[in-house]
């Protein structure tokens, strides 16, 4: 997604989370949760209209807390249905559910989610594709990808020209710490 280094910067919507979030490493259980939802729901639709929705997301989501999440029944998701605030998918909306769940059990596993994306690494992307269609639901190839490289699991997030670039070099995120022919397989 380089070309996002050119279109990003200045914008409403695109700029804050391209300087601010976009490739920077995430250890927090919920945000990584919060993040990979974001990703689930963009499928087929544009990022804009996600950022754009992204506080809504939040409020209907009780801020992606996973505890929360994973005990929605009916009521829960018939609302979620009936919010116009966000992305009205049945699909989408039972997936997030269910994955919360998922990574409850990859808590009690693993001490957290965090942890267990941790011990994951590396992998090319093809690799982590499987892992997470194996584990969790509506996460294909663009998704998975997409969240792993938001969170500093894989390159391509911005440009070595570009500052953010330098920014996330500092706090030297997973992709950065192996060989870059780990990624080609």
């Amino acid at each position: 997604m380089n070309w996002y280094c050119d279109v990003a910067p200045g914008h409403e919507f695109h700029g804050p989370y391209h300087e601010n979030e976009y490739g920077f490493p995430i250890d927090d259980d919920n945000k990584l949760f919060e993040r990979l939802c974001l990703e689930i729901m963009q499928a087929g639709l544009s990022w804009l209209t996600i950022l754009k929705k992204k506080d809504n997301f939040i409020k209907a989501f009780d801020g992606f807390n996973l505890d929360i999440v994973a005990a929605y029944g009916d009521d829960d998701i018939t609302r979620l249905l009936d919010d116009a605030g966000i992305i009205r998918n049945k699909l989408k909306i039972n997936a997030i559910i269910e994955n919360a769940r998922r990574i409850q059990t990859l808590q009690a596993e693993y001490g957290s989610f965090a942890n267990w994306i941790a011990k994951q690494h590396p992998k090319p992307k093809s690799d982590w594709v499987k892992l997470f269609k194996k584990t969790f639901k509506f996460t294909g190839g663009e998704i998975t990808g997409e969240f792993l490289m938001s969170i500093g699991y894989l390159p391509g997030t911005h440009r070595t020209d570009c500052p953010v670039y330098d920014e996330i070099a500092k706090i030297n995120p997973p992709w950065m710490q192996v060989d870059p022919m780990v990624y080609e397989a």
